[in-house]
């Protein structure tokens, strides 16, 4: 499923220079002692290594290669930086089809990501096949909802990571969507699917009251649906403590972040960058005083790169 939140043309113009702060957090002068940490994202990448081709409508765009200059050079500017992916590294293009996955996991280490979800195409030739292809990852992969306990995954993924980046503690987690009619059974055998609220649920409050975790960030492959269904506006309306969702799965082009209320009254940023690497997103949360003080967020268009 493809949807769009803008206009196409609009968005391919427009996108580039965007740069939106967030209502929820208010924004303030930098000072001295704040802390930026700088969250990097992409979804559906779909085993697009190369730019995209002459006959697509976004011939030239993309590609590993310019996403790798474009992370380290903000990791440059920035050293608390994290990049990570909600999902569908993998099947779109031949490299998927004769190298089952090696390419795409040995180009995002290469890159430096962090870590990253499962989305329903990572299971497109079965459990062992996708263990077999993350042996190539150098990267957490993260699933709270997707129990893998019993079978070839469960060593090669976690509930949950934190990481430490200038003396702030960041939880990352991920949530999968529900296999059923995405996944072919026997492709997902042995794996328990979890509903991602009481997923979500349970392993916030682990990465708040245990972990101490001042930043949680949900990489999600349920997809961006604005009312019902479980996708990432319900899952935020329904669970307190997510300060950002960077979705995936349906390949949603959004020009700005959006912002869901939790029950708690508390906002979470939603973010998702459309497909096949054509942008990043890139979301920048200033602390001060180990507190969350503001939020920013862009698209970073890599034909800048």
């Amino acid at each position: 499923m493809i949807t769009s939140v803008i206009n196409r043309r609009t968005f391919l113009t427009t996108s580039a220079a965007f740069g939106a702060t967030l209502a929820a957090f208010p924004r303030d002068a930098f000072s001295v002692a704040d802390t930026v940490i700088t969250i990097l994202h992409t979804n559906d990448t779909h085993s697009q290594i190369d730019p995209l081709p002459a006959n697509d409508r976004n011939a030239g765009m993309g590609g590993v290669a310019r996403r790798a200059t474009l992370v380290k050079r903000i990791r440059k500017e920035n050293p608390n930086t994290l990049l990570v992916d909600a999902g569908d590294v993998l099947q779109g293009t031949p490299y998927f089809n004769f190298y089952k996955g090696e390419v795409e996991y040995k180009a995002m280490s290469a890159i430096g990501y962090d870590a990253g979800t499962l989305g329903n195409h990572e299971f497109d030739n079965g459990v062992e096949a996708l263990a077999a292809a993350l042996k190539f990852a150098n990267f957490d992969v993260v699933s709270a909802n997707y129990d893998v306990k019993g079978t070839v995954l469960e060593s090669k993924v976690k509930r949950y990571v934190v990481r430490t980046l200038g003396g702030i503690r960041v939880g990352l987690f991920g949530l999968g969507v529900s296999p059923t009619a995405l996944i072919t059974p026997e492709n997902f055998k042995g794996v328990t699917y979890i509903d991602p609220v009481v997923a979500a649920r349970e392993v916030v409050k682990k990465l708040r009251d245990e972990e101490r975790c001042a930043l949680v960030v949900c990489m999600s492959h349920l997809g961006y649906v604005e009312t019902g269904d479980r996708g990432d506006t319900f899952v935020a309306s329904q669970v307190d403590g997510i300060d950002f969702i960077a979705g995936g799965h349906t390949h949603t082009f959004m020009e700005k972040p959006v912002t869901q209320a939790q029950p708690c009254g508390a906002k979470t940023l939603i973010f998702q960058v459309g497909k096949s690497g054509i942008y990043v997103g890139r979301v920048d949360f200033t602390f001060r005083s180990g507190k969350l003080a503001s939020a920013s967020a862009r698209l970073l268009d890599l034909r800048n790169v």
